[in-house]
């Protein structure tokens, strides 16, 4: 017979797992509910590749370090951290108060104290080819081996480098390089993606792949706020349904309590072309609308070698006419519903912390400009100037279309060629699409991620248009050994500025995160990397 406690425990996870309506229908219990369309894969933060799998693994672990709202790293597991001098050795001393979630792997089946070799083992772990993380690239030329992470002591981690890499942080703050237990991990082998546990503030319940997926509450998570124990919700309910549409009904008709995004199906049933809220929405919606570390660009292929002896886009001359030869603010206005900002400061998104519009110019909309650079190139209002074949795919067809038909006005004939994603991507690998669309949304939050795309000795990826400048390469170079954040994001600047003057891109807008939540709903804290944090989310 079942005990009492039993007998709760599958009374409200039933209610969990049944509820559909917000209010009285989830009785007491405090459950924020959203919906994963595309899906999750893997609950292994050694498999945290996509945004479905890394915003469930921000729930359930941590790693030694954190972003804020503002993109500012925050203590997590390590409490603070010391950088040697030539930039070569991290030392992090770790909390000492911090347990995993209780599981049969543990003694008498409660969670250990997290320590320094949880560290080691999990990085490691990372870099292991029997693993085959995705993620190895994280330290792909930057350390010797497993022997560069050392535990000094229970609550000492040391990193070592071969050679300074001042975003090293910022990585470290990557769902990959969350920390794991070693116990369960190693029991479960490939299947810990099912057998989640961590250090975070939710824990797994229940997984019903492509069904539901239902997380509780960590009691003994570390992190309080103003003396009170975090998360404050109850639980987490995660459900995968496929269709936008049909997501977007269950969260107006109040199942969900969140949607991320915006569908081009319902764009204007909730947002003006002004990009506000539409206001019939607004007494049961609130709109968090925030930068999000994306660049949307056009690419060309620069490399001489590598583009034909008649090729316009040898000079740079065409390349600069088309920055400047059509408009940014129409095409987000009305394509767009003013969803995303203007890309008229580099390739460097708005929202990083080196961001600065008044210290990087990029164009604007100049179409006699655009004429004279024209005629400078040696096409005087286009003439002579070949098709450019411009590489897109069908989601992009709408921005392409609006840009090719500005650029016909000042004598820029542009074809477009539209193609599945993946074979773009391939013919963009190889050198082989001479203009394209594409975008850069950063895997780490500092703007060298950004300039990696233009390093010389950089293969595609990144470096798709095989730009290459002596000037820009020293550079970047430089800003890998500063110690001083002010000087570094100086240094990138003055990249992104000599980025713009050669025009190897055509920065088109930075992206923005648009989070629709339900009223009642408090607590939100949506950061320009569009993690999905709850620990301090509220339900009234």
């Amino acid at each position: 017979m079942l005990g009492m406690k039993h007998l709760i425990w599958l009374w409200a996870i039933c209610f969990v797992l049944t509820s559909c309506n917000g209010g009285k229908e989830r009785g007491q219990l405090k459950v924020f509910r959203y919906n994963q369309a595309s899906g999750i894969t893997s609950l292994d933060p050694a498999f945290a590749r996509d945004q479905a799998n890394i915003w469930a693994i921000n729930l359930l672990y941590n790693g030694l370090v954190k972003f804020d709202e503002q993109l500012n790293l925050q203590p997590a597991l390590a409490k603070a951290w010391e950088i040697s001098d030539d930039g070569l050795t991290y030392t992090f001393h770790l909390r000492t108060d911090v347990r995993f979630h209780d599981h049969e792997a543990f003694v008498e089946n409660k969670g250990r104290l997290f320590t320094a070799n949880d560290v080691v083992y999990s990085l490691s772990r990372i870099i292991d080819p029997s693993v085959a993380s995705p993620g190895a690239w994280i330290f792909n030329g930057k350390i010797s081996g497993k022997e560069a992470f050392t535990a000094l002591d229970d609550s000492t981690f040391q990193l070592k480098l071969l050679a300074p890499f001042r975003p090293m942080l910022s990585l470290l703050a990557m769902q990959y390089c969350y920390v794991v237990p070693k116990e369960v991990a190693e029991k479960y082998g490939r299947e810990f993606r099912i057998h989640p546990v961590g250090t975070g503030p939710f824990q797994l319940k229940v997984w019903k792949e492509d069904n539901v997926l239902v997380l509780d509450k960590n009691p003994l998570y570390f992190e309080q706020e103003n003396g009170k124990q975090l998360p404050y919700l109850d639980g987490v309910r995660i459900t995968f349904i496929k269709s936008k549409q049909s997501e977007y009904l269950k969260f107006m008709q109040g199942d969900l309590d969140f949607i991320s995004g915006i569908d081009a199906s319902t764009i204007n049933d909730l947002l003006t072309k002004e990009g506000k809220l539409q206001g019939k929405q607004s007494a049961k919606i609130d709109l968090y609308k925030i930068p999000y570390l994306n660049t949307e660009y056009l690419g060309f292929l620069v490399n001489d070698s590598l583009l034909p002896t008649n090729s316009p886009l040898r000079k740079k001359e065409v390349r600069q006419a088309i920055n400047c030869g059509f408009d940014r603010a129409a095409m987000i206005k009305y394509l767009r519903n003013n969803v995303g900002r203007p890309a008229d400061a580099g390739f460097v998104p708005f929202g990083l912390p080196s961001f600065d519009a008044g210290k990087v110019k990029g164009y604007g909309y100049d179409p006699e400009k655009a004429r004279q650079l024209l005629a400078k190139a040696g096409y005087p209002n286009g003439k002579g100037l070949p098709q450019l074949k411009l590489y897109t795919n069908a989601s992009y067809q709408d921005l392409t279309n609006f840009i090719a038909n500005q650029l016909k006005d000042i004598g820029i004939e542009v074809v477009l060629e539209t193609v599945p994603p993946a074979f773009q991507r391939e013919l963009m690998s190889k050198s082989k699409a001479e203009f394209f669309r594409a975008s850069w949304i950063a895997d780490y939050a500092d703007a060298e991620n950004y300039l990696s795309l233009f390093y010389g000795p950089n293969a595609a990826p990144p470096n798709y248009t095989r730009f290459r400048n002596v000037r820009f390469d020293s550079l970047y170079a430089a800003s890998l050994n500063e110690n001083d954040d002010a000087k570094r994001y100086a240094l990138y600047q003055e990249m992104d500025r000599l980025v713009l003057e050669e025009a190897p891109i055509v920065p088109l807008f930075y992206d923005e995160v648009l989070r629709f939540v339900r009223k009642g709903v408090k607590g939100m804290q949506p950061n320009a990397m569009n993690l999905l944090d709850l620990t301090r989310v509220r339900i009234e």
